[in-house]
């Protein structure tokens, strides 16, 4: 059955995310905020009628996705390919931080936002390489109308802006436990239907890292 419609998840709050700095691959767990927050959202994405659901292996996402698979009838599917850009010698730093500590690299990936590689870590296309691969594999496996994928800020702007050519994905706000629904419009072109939507979460807080980056 082909997948008509894809509804992305980013995961709940962990304490990094209160402190604004980027987590990349770390193993930073939810927070008590967070692990509320994905109460809310596996309560309201039950009645969405999702499929399947892909995640991150990184250990945030999985903690979401638990928490989600528990009110369905299937384990969520793991891909390590879901996770979010790895950004090397930077994890664990605030946006500050990154431009005091590391002035001459900061310069260099402002100048070549989606080429430019992190010290031991990842560039923007190589996030959106891997993001294509792994939902064309997600699409390929037909496992209904509906699929749920739980991945991450940067990796899901990235996937966004080559699915959909007209959205500027650097500017959308994602911000934790919200989700977004693309759906496909003649077969192969994909639109956002929900951008953001963090209804269930009845007055939980939601960050995003836009909202960071701008506070700064």
């Amino acid at each position: 059955m082909t997948v008509k419609r894809a509804i992305l998840i980013r995961p709940g709050e962990t304490d990094w995310n209160q402190m604004g700095r980027w987590q990349g691959w770390a193993a930073t767990p939810l927070n008590e905020h967070g692990r509320l927050q994905a109460e809310r959202l596996a309560n309201f994405v039950r009645n969405i009628g999702m499929s399947a659901l892909y995640s991150s292996d990184l250990r945030r996402a999985k903690e979401t996705a638990e928490r989600i698979a528990a009110r369905l009838a299937y384990a969520p599917i793991y891909d390590a390919r879901l996770r979010e850009r790895n950004i090397g010698a930077w994890q664990g730093l605030t946006l500050d931080e990154m431009k005091a500590w590391y002035p001459d690299e900061y310069r260099k990936l402002l100048d070549d936002v989606e080429g430019y590689q992190v010290p031991g870590g990842e560039s923007r296309n190589q996030v959106r390489e891997r993001m294509l691969a792994v939902f064309g594999d997600i699409l390929a496996q037909e496992k209904g109308e509906t699929v749920g994928i739980i991945s991450h800020t940067t990796s899901f702007r990235a996937l966004l802006s080559e699915l959909i050519p007209d959205c500027n994905a650097s500017d959308l706000m994602l911000g934790n436990s919200s989700v977004t629904t693309i759906a496909r419009t003649d077969g192969e072109r994909w639109q956002i239907v929900t951008c953001n939507d963090t209804m269930h979460l009845e007055g939980l807080e939601s960050r995003s890292a836009k909202e960071l980056e701008q506070s700064r």
